[in-house]
């Protein structure tokens, strides 16, 4: 069998995704050492590629794996999307926490402090910033982080066509949180209901593959502090009206 067969037939195997046969390409062009290496090597590496990629370039269009065009409608009470359908991130939000909650807890990574129970502490990281430390799990507290909360989110996702669609957080998905999540992972969705134009996501239809498209996700993370403070003037200027 042909590496580029080999390597779309073993990734779709192994997570759903069907590669592009062009985009594999490419990716097989730029590895000017292919032939020396393993083709189990070579299948992650191009995987690894994929899920740091956008996916609206990287797979194959497939009339089934896409969202419904009208999936945003409201007047729709409920359906089902079969899929499998692969979908990336653009945008979570921790809509179970206060967004003031969230700024402070922002603010507490940029002075070097982790909550610990009722108190706060000043942490110390060498060689890496308060939140590279707090990503990393260097013994502080998730809020830390920047985020305060758990849960549950609301995220914007975006299929291989470029449909974007709202989700909301039924039950608890491991790995989706403000501390976990890179903008651009990617989500495999499997059976999941819309009502009213937002797909319900839980463990049973959201399966969590990885994965962050880094052009999008850096300022994405730069930008979070003013787009909550943007949210909060926005509201205090519509009540006091």
């Amino acid at each position: 069998m042909p590496m580029a067969d080999q390597i779309i037939t073993q990734v779709q195997s192994s997570t759903g995704l069907s590669i592009s046969p062009t985009w594999l390409s490419s990716f097989l062009a730029s590895s000017t050492a292919q032939r020396n290496i393993p083709a189990s090597a070579l299948t992650k590496t191009a995987l690894f590629r994929v899920l740091g990629s956008d996916f609206r370039e990287s797979l194959s269009k497939n009339p089934s794996s896409v969202f419904p065009v009208d999936i945003f409608d409201p007047k729709i009470q409920e359906r089902r999307l079969q899929g499998p359908i692969p979908v990336q991130v653009l945008d979570i939000e921790d809509i179970g926490t206060s967004l003031w909650s969230q700024v402070e807890a922002i603010e507490r990574v940029e002075r070097g402090e982790a909550v610990r129970g009722r108190e706060i502490v000043r942490t110390i990281s060498v060689g890496e910033d308060a939140e590279a430390a707090a990503n990393n799990g260097s013994g502080t507290n998730p809020a830390a982080s920047g985020s305060s909360g758990s849960g549950p989110h609301r995220l914007i996702l975006q299929d291989m066509a470029g449909t974007k669609a709202v989700a909301i957080e039924m039950q608890r998905i491991d790995g989706v949180s403000l501390e976990k999540l890179g903008i651009g992972a990617k989500l495999m969705l499997r059976g999941a209901t819309v009502a009213r134009g937002m797909i319900l996501l839980d463990p049973g239809c959201a399966t969590l593959l990885g994965g962050k498209i880094e052009l999008l996700d850096r300022p994405w993370k730069e930008g979070r502090k003013s787009r909550l403070l943007e949210r909060i003037a926005s509201m205090e200027a519509q009540d006091s009206q």
